[in-house]
């Protein structure tokens, strides 16, 4: 590779805006895609409640050193940590995990089965998918019938379940089911900067959205119903806003509503800003247009990788323009669209919108009827 094509490769996603919505390490997902040449807008979806003040974390774990379970089903490796190191703090952890090393272990995944290893305790089975639904089928009701199964649960928004119906499979077949409800997850306390993000991609001002678990998900479309944007936000996301998750289980409240996410083959986060990278320049290419490559982006235009900034109603032309790539837009629609009455004013806002692209030959006048983008097909004709 050339110099020449490491920079274009490291520039793939210039123009583009991505929004973040993580709470835990945004700042180092955030670094790797403006590596790549995004911008970035950033708000926490959900706040952490800290474990050493979560008084539903430290009941439950008060309840099964009372009465230890007969099977531990952890789920994850930060999750069974973090609940291990709370303990800690409370003075609790040696007689929570002799309450656990007469139980039968399951482990979800291997980052799971790493932090329960190191906590003494050995998983009996883990799931080579590392998926719930392939623990809930390798549990039969003779294994969980009349059973006491602690489930280390990976985060809840209020009431929402983390892992869709798996703790009511396990309380039909017969399990008494003691919820640990490890790194709770709430609305963030500060709601304004969420609320501006939710508008954003309401207003399809960004390009992308990621999510790194499902709490903040469901936390994001919680929001955008209070505010009254659900409807804008869903045809946001099945349109103009591409959703990014690291993988299936945080995809779920998006797959409930009927939003196609895009996700890597590997729940990571590097690997999530790896796709981001390869795949929104796919699924929103640059147009040819005149001899030159145009790309039309949330917030701006780039031509021939230059970033140009626009008016608001130029890039509301622009993205008119290139919603069908080489159609003509007649005035009558710009001017509807821009809530205008003197077809003058589309004259002048095209003038600007060539002016401000700086190659006044991408839009094409096509006489008596509208504008159109000059796309490089001898198919298209004016």
């Amino acid at each position: 590779m050339t110099s020449a094509d490491a920079a274009s490769s490291a520039a793939v996603l210039t123009g583009f805006t991505v929004a973040i919505t993580a709470a835990r390490r945004a700042d180092e997902l955030a670094a790797i895609l403006q590596r790549r040449g995004a911008d970035i807008v950033s708000a926490a979806a959900i706040h952490m409640v800290p474990l050493s003040d979560d008084v539903h974390l430290r009941s439950a774990t008060e309840e099964l050193i009372a009465t230890p379970p007969d099977m531990l089903i952890a789920t994850t490796g930060i999750g069974f940590r973090g609940w291990v190191e709370a303990a800690e703090g409370w003075g609790v952890a040696e007689p929570l995990l002799q309450s656990l090393a007469g139980a039968r272990v399951i482990s979800r995944g291997p980052k799971a089965t790493g932090a329960l290893r190191a906590a003494g305790l050995r998983e009996e089975w883990s799931p080579a998918s590392e998926s719930s639904e392939e623990v809930l089928a390798h549990l039969t009701v003779d294994d969980l019938r009349g059973r006491r199964v602690a489930v280390q649960l990976h985060g809840a928004v209020d009431d929402w379940d983390p892992v869709p119906g798996f703790l009511d499979t396990l309380a039909e077949r017969g399990a008494t089911v003691v919820p640990i409800p490890v790194y709770r997850w709430e609305p963030p306390t500060d709601l304004q900067a969420l609320d501006a993000l939710v508008e954003k991609v309401a207003l399809s001002s960004v390009d992308a959205i990621t999510f790194t678990s499902a709490p903040a998900v469901a936390s994001f479309l919680m929001r955008a119903d209070a505010m009254a944007l659900k409807d804008s936000v869903h045809r946001a996301l099945t349109t103009d806003v591409v959703p990014f998750c690291v993988g299936p289980v945080t995809a779920r409240p998006l797959d409930r509503i009927g939003v196609e996410s895009v996700r890597p083959e590997r729940m990571r986060l590097g690997a999530l800003a790896r796709i981001v990278g390869d795949e929104l320049p796919r699924l929103r290419p640059d147009l040819a247009v005149a001899g030159h490559r145009l790309g039309v982006r949330a917030g701006c235009a780039v031509v021939d990788g230059e970033v140009i900034m626009l008016t608001p109603n130029s890039l509301v032309l622009l993205k008119m323009l290139a919603r069908d790539p080489g159609a003509i837009v007649t005035r009558e629609v710009m001017l509807e669209t821009l809530g205008a009455e003197d077809p003058h004013v589309i004259e002048a806002a095209v003038a600007r919108l060539r002016s401000s692209l700086g190659v006044k030959e991408l839009v094409a006048t096509a006489v008596k009827r509208g504008y159109r983008l000059a796309i490089d097909d001898p198919g298209v004709s004016s």
